[in-house]
């Protein structure tokens, strides 16, 4: 009788691992492309596709550039979101907050000139 139970959770073990794994892969290459811009995560927290749907928040927003554990804290602890929230699970108005503050903050990074802009500016129309 042993065997049998043996035998049947088999399969059922095999394609959990093999949708783990299919999880683990399309949420790399999810990684990638938002540290590399070419996918903003405000995008990511709206559409939750399938392979975010069980991401935590904290974990998304540290895959972005310049983004570690500190700064992820800060900005949940803002908008009273646990960084340990699944993507799948917030609220259409906890989406709409962190999507639109994450804009937010893009636009105001890009406005932003970076180091030692000002000075060669000033210099060059003096």
């Amino acid at each position: 009788m042993t065997q049998t139970a043996t035998i049947t959770q088999e399969p059922q073990r095999l394609r959990a691992l093999e949708r783990a794994n299919q999880v683990r892969l399309a949420r790399a290459e999810l990684k990638r492309q938002i540290a590399g811009g070419e996918v903003p995560a405000a995008s990511i927290i709206l559409d939750s596709p399938w392979e975010a749907s069980s991401w935590s928040v904290g974990d998304l927003l540290m895959s972005q550039r310049r983004w570690g554990s500190t700064r992820c804290q800060k900005f949940l602890r803002g908008l009273d979101i646990a960084e340990t929230k699944q993507i799948g699970t917030l609220t259409q108005r906890q989406r709409l907050a962190l999507a639109t503050h994450l804009d937010a903050r893009a636009r105001d990074a890009g406005r932003r000139s970076p180091r030692g802009t000002c000075e060669l500016v000033g210099a060059a129309s003096a």
